[in-house]
């Protein structure tokens, strides 16, 4: 089944967009996208009550999809505020692989899968 298919299943969804300009390892991406999908959750729950507990009666549908560089993370930053799509962009502190204070991922939702998709519907799959 394709990605156009899988989504007629799923009205709700959260994507987690991880930057692959990083060369993380995959313990650390495994991590970063854990922490992207950790905050966007609580602030959905808070923000988006509704929204939150039909994505998760849904099976809470989630999407990894990677960024190719810091300004393109920030662009899909701007385009899930400008939407008031629920978001939470992570910040590494630098205490392992990367210099502090560096962006690494950014978690969407939990919304509708049809806004997301004007957020992320572009990106490839992690």
């Amino acid at each position: 089944m394709g990605r156009q298919e899988m989504s007629l299943y799923f009205k709700f969804k959260m994507a987690i967009v991880v930057r692959s300009d990083l060369n993380m390892s995959t313990g650390k991406v495994a991590a970063q996208a854990c922490h992207a999908c950790l905050e966007a959750y609580e602030r959905a729950r808070k923000r988006k009550g509704e929204y939150w507990k039909e994505w998760h009666r849904e099976g809470a549908k989630k999407v990894i999809l990677k960024a190719k560089s810091l300004e393109e993370l920030l662009e899909l930053e701007n385009k899930a505020r400008r939407l008031r799509l629920p978001f939470a962009l992570i910040v590494d502190r630098g205490l392992t692989e990367i210099p502090p204070d560096t962006p690494t991922a950014l978690g969407i939702g939990p919304s509708r899968s049809d806004i997301i998709d004007k957020v992320t519907g572009h990106l490839p799959l992690l």
